[in-house]
C-alpha cells in the first residue's frame, strides 16, 4: 500500500503527469523534455528524480546521455515495481486527449521529433553516397554479411522485408533467395541508390519504397524473413520498431536484427546522429517478448583491433521457439 501511495503522491502535480503522458508517447533526454513542457531544466530534473523514486519512470545512463520513459512492467524488478510500472500506464491513459495543456506538449513533442528527423536526414543525404565506405570504419561488411547469411540458414524464402534498407545491400545478398523482396527506407536519396544497385543486381522481383518502420505498409504475418540491418541505434523508440517488425512476421518466420554491442564512441551522436550507443543482449531478448518472439541465436563479431575505434557487431536472430523455420517450398529449412 505504501509502493502505490507514494506513486500516487508522485503523479498528483500537474507539470509531472503532463509528463508521464509525454514519456508513454516517447523516450526522452532531459534537455528534449524542457523543450516539451517549456520549464526549466532544474525544475524538469526535480520533477523527474521524483518520479523515477517512486518508480513510475525508467530511467537509464548512456555514455554521457541520460534517457527517461514510462515504467516498463516487463523490466520490473519485483512485484511492486511490477505494481507501479502498471499504475503508470493507468494514470497516462486518464489523460484528457483533448486538454490543452497536453495538446501543447503533443506539439512540442511533434517537434522535438521533427528536428530528429531533420538532422538524420540531412546526415543520410550529405553521406548517402559513402554509406558503405562509412559502414565499413566501423567492421568489414564481408564478415557481417557471412554471419547474416549463416544466421538465417539455408534455404528459400516467399517474403524478405528488409526495414531501414539504405543502398539495398541486403537485398543485394539475400534477395536472389526471395520469391519476392521489399525494402523500406525514409530517405529519397538512399532509395536512389538502393534501386540502382538492384538494377545492377538484376533482382526485378525486389523492390525498395519510402516508408515508416513504425507503421510498415504489410499485412500481419506475411514475411517469412525480416532484417533490421545497422536501424535500430538511430532509432528513438527501438522496441516499438522489433514490435512492429514481429507484427509482419509469419509463423515459422524469422527476424534477423544486427546492429553494434554497447560502446562509449560519443562522437557518433553528434557526427553520425546515432541516438542509441549500441545494444545488450538483454534488451533485445526484453523487446522481442512484446510481439512473442524468442532470440533464437545472437553472435557478437569483435574487431581484430580495438586501437582504431572500431565497433563489435552484435546479430540476434529471432523467432517463436518450437515453429519450425519456413521456406518457400513449405518445408523446413
Amino acid at each position: 500500500m505504501d509502493t502505490v501511495l507514494s506513486a500516487l503522491r508522485a503523479a498528483a502535480e500537474p507539470s509531472r503527469l503532463r509528463l508521464l503522458a509525454v514519456l508513454g508517447q516517447s523516450e526522452l533526454t532531459v534537455s528534449e523534455i524542457t523543450m516539451v513542457l517549456a520549464q526549466s531544466q532544474p525544475r524538469v530534473s526535480r520533477h523527474l528524480k521524483l518520479l523515477a523514486e517512486a518508480g513510475l519512470i525508467d530511467r537509464f545512463r548512456e555514455g554521457a546521455w541520460v534517457f527517461y520513459r514510462l515504467a516498463d512492467p516487463a523490466r520490473a524488478r519485483d512485484a511492486d515495481a511490477v505494481r507501479v510500472a502498471e499504475l503508470a500506464a493507468v494514470l497516462v491513459a486518464f489523460v484528457p486527449g483533448d486538454d490543452p495543456s497536453y495538446l501543447q506538449d503533443l506539439r512540442r513533442l511533434d517537434h522535438v521529433r521533427q528536428q530528429r528527423a531533420q538532422q538524420a536526414a540531412a546526415y543520410f543525404k550529405a553521406n548517402a553516397k559513402d554509406w558503405d565506405r562509412i559502414r565499413a570504419l566501423h567492421l568489414p561488411e564481408a564478415d557481417v554479411e557471412t554471419a547474416m547469411l549463416e544466421l538465417i540458414g539455408p534455404g528459400d524464402f516467399d517474403h524478405l522485408v528488409d526495414i531501414g534498407t539504405g543502398t539495398g545491400r541486403v537485398l543485394e545478398i539475400i534477395g536472389q533467395r526471395a520469391a519476392r523482396g521489399d525494402g523500406i527506407d525514409l530517405s529519397q536519396d538512399m532509395l536512389l541508390l538502393a534501386r540502382a544497385a538492384l538494377d545492377k543486381a538484376g533482382l526485378s522481383h525486389c523492390q525498395v519504397r519510402r516508408g515508416d518502420l513504425f507503421a510498415l505498409p504489410f499485412d500481419e504475418q506475411s514475411a517469412d524473413l525480416v532484417t533490421v540491418h545497422q536501424v535500430l541505434h538511430y532509432l528513438d523508440d527501438p522496441a516499438t520498431a522489433i514490435r512492429e517488425a514481429g507484427r509482419i512476421l509469419a509463423p515459422g518466420g524469422r527476424l534477423l536484427i544486427v546492429d553494434f554491442a554497447p560502446h562509449q564512441l560519443e562522437f557518433l551522436r553528434e557526427e553520425h546522429q546515432h541516438r542509441r550507443l549500441g545494444f545488450t543482449d538483454d534488451e533485445i531478448e526484453t523487446w522481442a517478448r512484446a510481439p512473442g518472439l524468442d532470440v533464437l541465436r545472437a553472435r557478437h563479431l569483435k574487431p581484430e583491433h580495438t586501437g582504431n575505434q572500431k565497433l563489435t557487431v552484435s546479430l540476434w536472430l529471432l523467432g517463436r521457439a518450437g515453429v519450425a523455420n519456413r521456406s518457400s517450398s513449405g518445408r523446413a529449412a
